[in-house]
């Protein structure tokens, strides 16, 4: 974080160069919390279905509440329907976030195959009218995320970044992979390069950044005004401080997989907390590397005081022995 902001999203100061990625079922208000503690500087919500929010699907409202710490938020919505995107916009208006974001680049079979997420990138006229009535109706930046296309044949992320800027988008986000890739391969940076050469609004660069250093190397390559992380901070939120997760101390990471354990059950309650976080500690404590009897015995804790239990009668010794 600086002083002085590294960039501002239309009115919107921005204090930093660093931003948490929207992902589904990991950025709740529990993680986004924990990430902006350790230097997020810009963070994203999931991305919610346009048709949940406007039906008011039970599962929306925790999705929608957020914190003024998070500040500044953006809620990012998707669909495949012009006028639904319209409506619901206005609607998640009144959450007072300060962005709204159109997701046009998730990948998910689920999503791209009903032509929303990546799938909107193949209807620009779709996207020319979503932005274009969206800058009039509200008075909050509108900005997009997007990838470089639906396959190797159909990369038309140069006509998607013009379109948003052209029709009063205050910013894009650039994931470094088409649709088909899904997240496999490796991401190429020069397209994101190429956008923000090309454009006035800031660009935020993404895929794979999976260390410290990796910041620094896309932000040289891309000259983007920041990157976004997003698989690469679950379990690690130190991606934020520019930390490198070794030199966190096994104390400093059991106080964070508490706080950040409290938070998820203080927000989703005993059961369904605990259930949801059980994803991240793989993550915080690298579960994988640990012996197979010891990770179903952390994973089938019932309670919150049985699985601290286990953390920290069993666990976090081996930790100590391994790491330190």
């Amino acid at each position: 974080m600086t002083s002085e902001p590294v960039f501002t999203i239309r009115n919107i100061p921005v204090m930093g160069d660093l931003v948490l990625a929207p992902m589904d079922s990991y950025t709740d208000l529990p993680f986004r919390t924990i990430a902006k503690k350790h230097g997020a500087a810009l963070i994203y919500t999931e991305f919610i279905n346009a048709v949940d929010i406007l039906h008011k699907n039970p599962y929306v409202r925790v999705r929608l509440e957020f914190g003024e710490l998070e500040r500044p938020i953006a809620i990012q919505i998707y669909d495949n329907d012009v006028d639904r995107i319209i409506k619901t916009a206005l609607k998640v208006r009144e959450n007072n976030p300060d962005i709204i974001d159109i997701n046009m680049g998730c990948s998910a079979k689920r999503i791209a195959a009903r032509r929303a997420g990546v799938g909107l990138m193949l209807a620009p006229h779709k996207v020319a009218r979503i932005f274009s009535q969206l800058t009039k109706l509200l008075d909050i930046p509108i900005t997009g995320k997007i990838r470089l296309g639906w396959d190797p044949d159909d990369k038309n992320y140069m006509q998607i970044a013009r379109i948003v800027e052209e029709n009063g988008g205050s910013l894009l986000a650039i994931h470094g992979r088409t649709r088909d890739q899904a997240y496999r391969g490796e991401a190429d940076w020069d397209p994101i390069a190429e956008v923000k050469q090309t454009l006035s609004i800031p660009v935020i660069g993404n895929g794979d950044v999976r260390t410290i250093s990796d910041i620094g190397k896309i932000k040289a390559h891309t000259n983007c005004d920041a990157v976004m992380i997003g698989r690469a901070a679950i379990g690690n939120p130190w991606m934020f401080s520019r930390i490198e997760k070794k030199h966190i101390s096994s104390i400093e990471l059991v106080e964070t997989i508490k706080d950040h354990l409290t938070h998820m059950i203080s927000v989703f309650g005993p059961e369904r907390g605990l259930r949801a976080f059980r994803k991240h500690s793989l993550k915080y404590l690298d579960l994988m590397e640990l012996p197979r009897d010891l990770r179903k015995l952390l994973m089938t804790r019932q309670s919150e005081e049985e699985f601290l239990d286990v953390l920290m009668g069993k666990i976090v010794p081996i930790y100590h022995s391994k790491y330190e």
